[in-house]
């Protein structure tokens, strides 16, 4: 299938030759327009197999067929070709912990316990500056190299670990939203803020960060019984004070957990009315997990704009249930993905749709394969009121994309060889796909990682790699 292109063939692409920050890339191009659903429906995405993704200052300036855009280009711009690769938005992960990159893979206990025996402790070596920024290296470097682009991520309670994460963010230029957690009881005392140090920190760092370069701030309770009543008043004042700010926070992961709410709060009426009641469920809200919870709240949340995030591989690894497609869709509530690390046990938007797909089988519902793409990619976009500039192939947009390759393994290779549809090469990537998938990763049209040599991907795959520098008079070859 090959649809019509973003912008008009007939014209030149609006690129100037004298920037160094101009290029086109050749390959598969695949980007979603709208939700499909549980089918391919008509018109919620643009394939175009031999496409053109022309950037220009780190930007979107075209999309569309190869054979109609490559004579339109100026002479001298560099056309990078990835062959059959398949080229996308850059993968969005909706709920993440920063903080806990060093606990992934531990034990195996449930959300209240794991929070006790892994996360509390190593959240306290956050207050080290050094520390924080040397974790959020090495978080950034995994998102990247899994082709996740854009992140909601939770820091610590540590003001230090919010200016670590974002001061290295701003040195590689992802849009990246983070904020620092509120905890004033039930928690660590050396974890512990006050109301009122919460709230100073948090309006401190908003002013300091958000809207700045790519970086967005997140107000973060960490989740209702962590916080006083009082500290999450303090929380709706910030999101009156700045509107255009995130919230995070989770909501109805755990049985047990839900039962300690109710303890704590009598007075509401449900785990996410505690939220409600202090000004904290509205648009730019995103709660992580959302799984035990009942129409009415789900009604609520759809109503209010705010947006959950479907954790499958720490719903599975915690046991604490399954997410409900079907009900969240009846109520018109957004959704997206989310890896969850550390609870979640991978980085990988592939290994996460995977689950995705298993979890909604166990539920005797149907995660698409189409469906699941859009979902990491402008469903992502649109939970976070972000799709005005990532997540899709338009015009203006900014040029963070994933170049995926469709022989990273042997099996993939495969797999990919028998399969018919687009549908079924989408599926073989979920679920048989992860980093090595990944072949590279581009912020604002720039590279994240060195170039993939043509000798290192093998086999048929040695072409890829290639960078050919056309002039518009030449005549465009396909590669192989």
């Amino acid at each position: 299938m090959t649809s019509a292109p973003s912008c008009s063939p007939g014209s030149p692409v609006a690129a100037r030759t004298d920037s160094p920050q101009v290029s086109a890339h050749r390959g598969t191009i695949l980007h979603f327009l709208s939700d499909p659903g549980d089918s391919a429906a008509a018109g919620s995405y643009e394939l175009i197999e031999d496409g053109l993704l022309v950037v220009a200052n780190g930007r979107i300036d075209a999309v569309g067929p190869a054979q109609a855009l490559l004579p339109t280009l100026p002479a001298g711009i560099p056309v990078i070709e990835h062959g059959d690769s398949l080229l996308m938005p850059g993968f969005i992960d909706t709920h993440i912990h920063y903080v806990q990159t060093d606990v992934i893979a531990s034990g195996g206990r449930q959300l209240l316990d794991w929070l006790e025996d892994y996360t509390f402790p190593e959240e306290r070596r956050f207050a080290d500056a050094a520390h924080a920024a040397s974790v959020a290296e090495f978080f950034l470097d995994e998102l990247l190299r899994n082709g996740t682009t854009t992140a909601l991520v939770f820091c610590s309670v540590h003001e230090t670990s919010v200016n670590a994460f974002f001061e290295v963010a701003e040195r590689r230029g992802v849009r990246m939203i983070a904020g620092k957690v509120l905890m004033d009881r039930n928690c660590p005392p050396d974890l512990r803020d006050t109301p009122e140090t919460g709230e100073r920190a948090s309006r401190e760092l908003i002013e300091r960060w958000h809207g700045r370069a790519r970086l967005h701030y997140a107000i973060t309770p960490r989740f209702a019984p962590t916080s006083s009543d009082e500290q999450l008043q303090g929380a709706g004042r910030l999101a009156r004070a700045f509107p255009d700010v995130f919230i995070q926070s989770h909501l109805a992961e755990n049985h047990a957990e839900i039962k300690w709410v109710g303890e704590l709060f009598p007075e509401a009426r449900s785990y996410l009315d505690v939220y409600d009641r202090a000004g904290l469920v509205r648009d730019r809200s995103v709660f992580a997990h959302c799984i035990h919870l009942n129409s009415t709240d789900r009604t609520r949340m759809a109503h209010a704009h705010a947006a959950a995030s479907f954790c499958p591989t720490s719903n599975l690894y915690l046991g604490s249930g399954l997410f409900d497609i079907a009900a969240t869709d009846a109520a018109g509530l957004r959704f997206a993905l989310g890896t969850d690390v550390g609870g979640g046990t991978s980085f990988s938007m592939l290994r996460t749709l995977a689950d995705g797909y298993k979890v909604a089988q166990m539920g005797l519902q149907r995660l698409s394969p189409l469906r699941a793409f859009y979902l990491a990619t402008l469903g992502g976009a649109r939970a976070l009121k972000l799709d005005d500039r990532i997540g899709r192939f338009a015009r203006g947009t900014e040029a963070d994309f994933v170049v995926l390759d469709l022989r990273a393994t042997p099996l993939v290779a495969r797999r990919i060889e028998q399969s018919r549809t687009l549908e079924e090469k989408l599926l073989v990537l979920m679920t048989l796909g992860d980093e090595r998938v990944v072949a590279q990763t581009y912020v604002m049209g720039q590279a994240t990682r060195h170039a993939v040599d043509a000798g290192a991907l093998g086999g048929a795959s040695a072409n890829r790699a290639q960078s050919l520098h056309r002039s518009h008079a030449v005549s465009p070859q396909r590669h192989p």
